[in-house]
């Protein structure tokens, strides 16, 4: 258990690291294009030379997107926020998974099946949520990640629509789909 405690720890030390500089980068550019720091000082030509590596890969992608890559600064800050934070918990994620699956192999066949259906009906739950907050972005359903996520969600969600009344500007199929897959996990969970 200290390995797991150690990995988690250096985790939350490299991201709060990451963070640290990107927050020092962002805050010196704001500070001179606002006229609170001379471009020329010694704080704003450290946090250039200490920033550059890592502004470029961002400031290309704002450029081919047809954004301002002056502001390649406030997107590094949030990238390291919360991409910071997304990684400790995918980190922490991970960990359970792999601890909650030696724990049920070590427990038996049985236990391994409830642990494998467990996982089956959790990632099309997340599925389910995903779609649904990506709807509320205008995410594109035909990019990449999305379309492996409506992969296997449509199955359940398409035959509801069809079969759900309108609710005004409500789409309630992915509710129930999620409430049906709730109820099914339970109900074999219950049975092994």
């Amino acid at each position: 258990m200290e390995v797991v405690a150690g990995i988690v720890q250096v985790t939350r030390v490299l991201v709060v690291a990451f963070f640290a500089v990107a927050s020092v980068v962002a805050g010196t550019h704001w500070a001179v294009k606002h006229g609170h720091l001379s471009p020329f000082g010694p704080l704003p030509r450290f946090s250039r030379r200490l920033g550059q590596p890592l502004l470029r890969p961002f400031e290309r992608r704002l450029y081919r997107s047809g954004g301002n890559p002056v502001n390649a600064p406030y997107a590094l800050f949030w990238v390291a926020l919360i991409g910071g934070l997304a990684l400790i918990a995918l980190v922490q994620w991970l960990i359970g998974t792999v601890l909650a699956l030696l724990s049920s192999a070590e427990s038996g066949p049985r236990s391994l099946l409830a642990f494998g259906v467990n996982a089956i009906f959790s990632v099309l739950m997340l599925c389910i949520f995903v779609r649904v907050v990506a709807s509320w972005f205008g995410v594109s359903p035909y990019s990449k990640p999305m379309r492996v996520v409506h992969a296997l969600s449509d199955w359940l969600i398409e035959p509801l629509r069809k079969v759900l009344p309108p609710f005004g500007m409500l789409d309630l199929s992915p509710i129930v789909a999620y409430f049906m897959l709730y109820l099914a996990r339970g109900l074999l969970l219950s049975w092994l």
